[in-house]
Parts: C-alpha cells; structure tokens; sequence
C-alpha cells in the first residue's frame, strides 16, 4: 500500500510506543471561544513530532485477530454512555498515569500539531490546533468554542455501544472506564466522519481514507484483544480483507 508522506507521518503518531499504554456520545463542549495563547513550555504528552513504526506488523494483528473469539451480537439492552464511567478521566493518559489532564485534551495534544493552551492550564486545554485528519485526509483547523469545537471530535475506534454488544457488559467498572479512555482506542478526528461511524464496526464502516484502512482495523483488532472482546463473522471477514491489502 503507497503511504503519503502527511499519512506516514500521521500512522507514526498513532502507532508511538507512548500511546500504547466534540460531539461524540460523553464529550462535553465548550462554552465560548477564547483567546489563545502560545505555551512557554512543552506538553506533558506526545505530539505529532514522535517517530515509531509507521506501519502495523500485518502477520502479528492477522495472528492475534484469530484468537477473538467470534459471536453475534449481544442485545444493547442496558447500554448507557455512563456504563463506561467518566466521559473524559485522567486515570489512562498518552503519558502514562495520572498528569492532571483530562483524556480528550489529552488525545488532542497528541494528534494535533501547532496546537496552542489556554493560560493556567500546564499545557492541558487546546484553544487552536490543526488535524490532519486519518479519517477523511482533510486537514481541518480546530478552535475550542461551543460552535466549534465538534469540527475534531474524539472517537472510540472500539465504538463503546460496539463493545458493550461484544463483551464489555461483563466487564467490571473500572475495565470498562480504562478501555473508553485507553490512547490506543480514542483518535482525533473529522466530526461530520466521526457522526457517520457512530457504533459501526469493521462491517458496516471504514474510513473513506482507504491508506489508514491498515491502521484503522489493526487498531480495532488490538483494543479487542487487549479488553477481551468479540468480533462477530462479518466483521472478522472484512477486517481480514482489509489486512490482506496491506503491505
């Protein structure tokens, strides 16, 4: 698969050691824009500037993707966004632990570059930033305000109401808070994308932005393993067609 060089540089972030530890269903929105201001000091997460593997090791997700137990779909019966604790905690951040900063301006940190902080914050509040976003390959300017904010939404790439019909209902309590704040399944990105998802997996959508497909479902294949869920037949078929595409 031919990676472009912003898409390279995109999959780099995603896939950093580091994250390995807004309208979207829990996010809160902003009240008013307001004035940014450029940090004295660095981040307290990583940026778009860390280098990693820049693609998934296709044979090892092919392996583990056959260890998820398949099944149907479980009833949605009892799914609320409060199952899953918190919207946005600081219990599982992209640094590691706790660093006093909630994990959407954590994922926000981390996926934007030329981002800029509100003062007083330590570097945790976004104002502004840009996405080049994996989803669409649009670049989309962001600005923190109540009529601007749901242009970069976060989203679960193990969509939570997906989970929850796939093994998260007998999770306990604190697992289901740690796998809706988890790095490795929250990305940065395009909002009227994120809205079209919704709880969709790997059957019903993919990212029009068919170089980040590898990504995407590599991502999904790791998240389910690592929270012991399921994949039902048609999803494990699509994301293995996907797979086989990538180099």
């Amino acid at each position: 698969m031919h990676f472009s060089q912003t898409t390279t540089r995109r999959t780099k972030v995603l896939f950093a050691s580091a994250a390995a530890a807004v309208v979207l269903t829990g996010c809160g929105t902003v009240s008013a824009i307001e004035t940014p201001t450029r940090p004295s000091t660095p981040p307290v997460v990583p940026t778009a500037d860390v280098v990693a593997s820049p693609h998934p090791d296709v044979a090892q997700i092919l392996a583990t993707l056959e260890t998820l137990p398949v099944k149907g779909r479980a009833p949605k019966t009892g799914y609320t966004r409060d199952e899953f604790g918190q919207a946005w905690s600081d219990d599982v951040t992209v640094a590691g632990g706790h660093n006093g900063c909630d994990t959407r301006n954590d994922i926000l940190g981390r996926d934007l570059i030329d981002r800029t902080y509100k003062d007083g914050t330590k570097n945790c509040v976004i104002l502004t930033g840009t996405l080049n976003d994996p989803y669409t390959g649009k670049t989309i300017a962001f600005t923190r305000g109540k009529d601007t904010s749901s242009a970069v939404q976060i989203d679960h790439v193990v969509a939570l109401s997906d989970a929850w019909q796939k093994g998260a209902q007998q999770l306990d309590d604190i697992t289901r808070r740690n796998l809706a704040n988890d790095p490795r399944n929250l990305l940065a990105a395009d909002g009227p994308a994120n809205q079209q998802k919704s709880d969709g997996d790997a059957a019903t959508w993919l990212p029009a932005n068919k170089s980040f497909r590898c990504v995407y479902v590599a991502k999904q294949v790791e998240v389910k393993a690592a929270y012991q869920l399921w994949v039902t037949q048609a999803e494990k078929d699509a994301i293995a067609r996907v797979l086989s595409a990538c180099e």
